[in-house]
């Protein structure tokens, strides 16, 4: 057999796994900052608790689980009938009642109305974990990858949004990647929906709106007319997607195309909010082509794309304020941001923006020159570990030759060498691997050398 990957997924060898680290250990650093707690919630989810959640598009990308025993030779028929209901995306119990989860925030709208009564609102959590989604693989898209989520559940200030924007600038300032953020208002498309015959077609625009970056305003308009516009309504909805400017030129294009709609006023006056209160951060850009759909959304509306680079958004999410709705909590709102790990580990592989230094596991290798050598290293070994200096020894007694290629293959900047020689004078010899420097020191006085690393 031959040993292969599931399409949409990845191995990580141990580099990948340091620059990944540094990305959370970011992330998480910045969300424990502003106040929010950790939580984890299971892998897989009942699929009553995700199914409708997510729009026509995004049930389609739900992995769902098969029940075992599911062929039973009385019932083979009714079982290949309830087979073929599944795979047209159908819920037949006893066949699949779990899926995969798909994002972070239904699970998280879960957890908040199973425990309603035992948290303290407004309630703030992080999550970082891996989700699933039955997507075609491409670049920066895959099956299988983590998000970090941040959300505010039991408040309706927009204090909520600046800081969530802030978050985001805090985050991508620290992995050093130049971004956009982009902004706009459920609300105002409500109100362009209203344009065009009642707030019930919101979905009929949104969703073929959400598609115009990956295929364009032909394609948006071909959809559009599927799903029932007429011939005026596409035209306002090209008039509301051309809309073009800076932030300022932009908000006064949309007052005077919806400002006569209460929804629109309304949604025009939170992006004006949040603007004032982000009007020195000179990422944030209102983005009226902005649809983000999912159905929950129902105010702000967030998402970042990286200058500089070929890549999906990065991070998204936006106002929610009855998702615990859908669990019988009614009323709580919240608001919510993501960050897609994955994609963001693409970028900064690209622009080459992951420190060096993450790239060095073990400081010292010591090398193994014979038994009597090795036992006095490995004592020193100890030493340096209860000193927190990551160090490990040759695993045999070997050439010269195969212990420095061992050292240079691992990217380990010092190794330290105990002869017969030096086990005489009590002594080591220190060789920068990076500079080719080295020095003789006695063995006492190794627990205080400075495992500095120097560049070539």
């Amino acid at each position: 057999m031959k040993p292969s990957l599931p399409q949409g997924t990845r191995d990580f060898n141990a580099a990948a796994i340091r620059k990944r680290n540094y990305i959370f250990n970011t992330i998480k650093n910045v969300f424990e900052l502003y106040g929010f707690q950790p939580l984890e919630t299971p892998a897989m989810e009942n699929l009553d608790t995700l199914l409708g959640k997510y729009g026509e598009e995004g049930d389609k990308l739900l992995f769902k689980i098969l029940n075992n025993g599911l062929e039973r030779k009385e019932k083979h028929e009714q079982a290949r009938l309830d087979f073929e209901k599944v795979l047209e995306g159908k819920n037949v119990a006893g066949i699949t009642e779990r899926a995969l989860r798909y994002d972070l925030t239904i699970p998280f709208a879960r957890y908040v109305a199973m425990n309603y009564g035992q948290l303290n609102f407004p309630f703030k959590r992080y999550q970082v974990q891996p989700v699933w989604r039955a997507d075609r693989p491409q670049k920066g898209r895959y099956r299988e990858f983590y998000q970090c989520d941040a959300d505010v559940v039991g408040s309706k200030s927009l204090l909520n949004e600046v800081e969530l924007i802030n978050i985001y600038t805090d985050v991508f300032k620290q992995l050093n990647i130049d971004v956009e953020i982009k902004i706009n208002n459920r609300k105002i498309l409500s109100a362009l929906a209203e344009l065009c015959g009642g707030s019930d077609r919101i979905t009929d625009i949104t969703v073929p709106i959400d598609k115009l970056d990956k295929i364009g305003w032909d394609k948006v308009k071909a959809e559009l007319a599927e799903r029932g516009l007429q011939h005026l309504q596409i035209e306002l909805i090209e008039q509301y997607i051309s809309i073009d400017g800076d932030n300022e030129s932009r908000l006064n294009s949309i007052k005077s195309l919806i400002s006569e709609i209460e929804t629109g006023k309304e949604g025009i006056a939170e992006l004006e909010f949040l603007m004032m209160r982000n009007q020195n951060n000179t990422n944030l850009s209102i983005d009226f082509t902005l649809a983000r759909g999912l159905n929950y959304y129902t105010g702000t509306i967030l998402e970042i794309k990286a200058h500089n680079v070929q890549m999906g958004s990065i991070g998204g999410g936006g106002r929610y304020d009855d998702l615990t709705g859908l669990f019988d909590v009614p009323n709580l709102p919240g608001v919510g941001i993501s960050f897609g790990v994955d994609r963001i580990y693409d970028v900064m592989e690209e622009l080459q923006l992951f420190p060096a230094s993450l790239q060095t596991s073990t400081q010292v290798l010591f090398f193994n020159l014979g038994e009597a050598e090795s036992q006095v290293a490995y004592m020193l070994l100890q030493q340096l570990r209860s000193n927190k200096i990551k160090a490990e020894i040759y695993h045999e007694a070997a050439k010269f030759d195969k212990q420095f290629k061992y050292a240079e293959r691992n990217k380990i900047p010092y190794i330290i060498i105990i002869g017969s020689k030096e086990l005489e004078a009590g002594n080591c010899v220190i060789k920068n691997m990076d500079t080719g420097n080295q020095q003789t020191i006695t063995q006492p006085e190794l627990i205080g050398f400075s495992f500095t690393q120097s560049s070539k």
